[in-house]
């Protein structure tokens, strides 16, 4: 389980080595994804609190990267935060995440990307629920629920 120590070291000594790397150019980008989403995930933007289309639903899946596919959390691990953007305690996986300190605004705070593709996810917070403590603040454009398909058997 990742924790808040685990979060500085990676923004600090450098990131997890993803399973694999997706590549494209701004035009390539710009071909796949709708300008709301290309404005978040390759510009850094973020989308209005409380506007998210993933923000209130609480389907079983997994929520992956819009760019690139990648499996990024479970809907398992999803929390109300309140904050108005979708808010998980932990990655699905440990390399799926890279973290980056991020001091734009003034502030300082801890950037969240894709470890595939490199798209701009959110931030990351030390005030999440236990056992980790961590709240990934994530924007709605920046990723697809792929709902888990049910069986009756």
């Amino acid at each position: 389980m990742i924790n808040w120590k685990d979060v500085i070291h990676y923004a600090v000594q450098g990131n997890p080595k993803p399973d694999k790397r997706v590549e494209k150019t701004e035009s390539e980008w710009k071909d796949v994804l709708t300008p709301s989403q290309f404005r978040i995930t390759r510009k850094k933007g973020t989308e209005a609190p409380h506007s998210g289309a993933l923000c209130s639903i609480h389907e079983a899946g997994k929520y992956a990267c819009v760019c690139c596919g990648t499996p990024l959390f479970d809907s398992t691990i999803k929390f109300e935060s309140g904050t108005g953007w979708p808010s998980f305690t932990q990655p699905i996986k440990e390399n799926a995440i890279q973290y980056f300190k991020d001091t734009s605004y003034g502030m300082v705070r801890v950037e969240v990307m894709c470890n595939t593709c490199d798209a701009h996810l959110g931030h990351v917070f030390p005030d999440g629920p236990e056992p980790s403590g961590l709240r990934y603040c994530i924007n709605s454009e920046s990723m697809e629920l792929l709902k888990e398909v049910q069986t009756n058997e």
